[in-house]
C-alpha cells in the first residue's frame, strides 16, 4: 500500500499536465468548435427568452410529469416539437477565469482518487506498466466515460460524446503516464 502523501507530485503534475493538454485540444485543435451551432435567428430567439427572466439552471420542454407523459396534450406538445434541455447560466460576460479554476481543480480531485486507488492496489517499486495500467483505467473512467449519460439521456449529439470520450482516455493515458512514472520505488 502506497500512502496518499507519498503521492502528492503525480496528482499535481497529472492535473497540470490534463490542464495543458486540455489547452491544447480545444483552444489549439478546435475539433470541438463543431460541437455547438448557433440558434436559427438567434437574436429573435434571445428576444423572446429574454421577459421569461429565466433564472440559471437546468430546463426540459415540453414539461411534464411522469403522470401526464402519456396524456393526448404532452403527446401533441412532443409531436409539435422542439423537445430539449436547456441550460441557463447566469447573463454577463464568460468568466473564463472561474471556469478554469473549477476544471483544474477538478483534475487535482480527479489525481487524488486515482492515486487513492492505485495507492491502494498497486504495491511501491511495481513496475511502470502495473502502475500505468491502474491509473490509466481509472482515469480513464473519470475522465471519459461520465459523459456518455448525457448522449443517452440529454440528447447531446453522439458525434460530440465521442469526442469527450477520446479527450478523456488521452487525460486518463497521461494521467497513468505520470503515476507510472513517479510511482515510489
Amino acid at each position: 500500500m502506497v500512502p496518499l502523501t507519498a503521492l502528492w507530485l503525480p496528482i499535481v503534475l497529472s492535473a497540470v499536465i490534463v490542464f495543458f493538454a486540455s489547452f491544447v485540444m480545444h483552444m489549439m485543435l478546435k475539433y470541438h468548435n463543431s460541437d455547438y451551432r448557433k440558434l436559427p435567428d438567434e437574436d429573435k430567439i434571445l428576444g423572446a427568452l429574454r421577459p421569461a427572466n429565466l433564472q440559471p439552471g437546468l430546463y426540459v420542454f415540453p414539461h411534464t410529469t411522469h403522470a401526464e407523459m402519456k396524456s393526448p396534450v404532452m403527446m401533441e406538445k412532443f409531436r409539435q416539437g422542439p423537445v430539449g434541455f436547456l441550460t441557463i447560466r447566469p447573463s454577463g460576460p464568460v468568466a473564463m477565469g472561474k471556469f478554469l479554476i473549477q476544471w483544474f481543480v477538478y483534475c487535482l480531485v480527479i489525481g487524488f482518487f486515482v492515486a487513492y486507488l492505485t495507492g491502494r492496489t498497486v504495491a511501491p517499486g511495481m513496475q511502470y506498466l502495473a502502475v500505468f495500467r491502474v491509473a490509466g483505467t481509472a482515469g480513464f473512467l473519470a475522465y471519459g466515460l461520465g459523459g456518455l449519460s448525457n448522449g443517452i439521456w440529454k440528447g447531446q449529439p453522439w458525434s460530440s460524446v465521442i469526442k469527450e470520450v477520446i479527450d478523456g482516455l488521452v487525460y486518463g493515458l497521461l494521467t497513468a503516464g505520470t503515476f507510472g512514472w513517479l510511482w515510489p520505488r
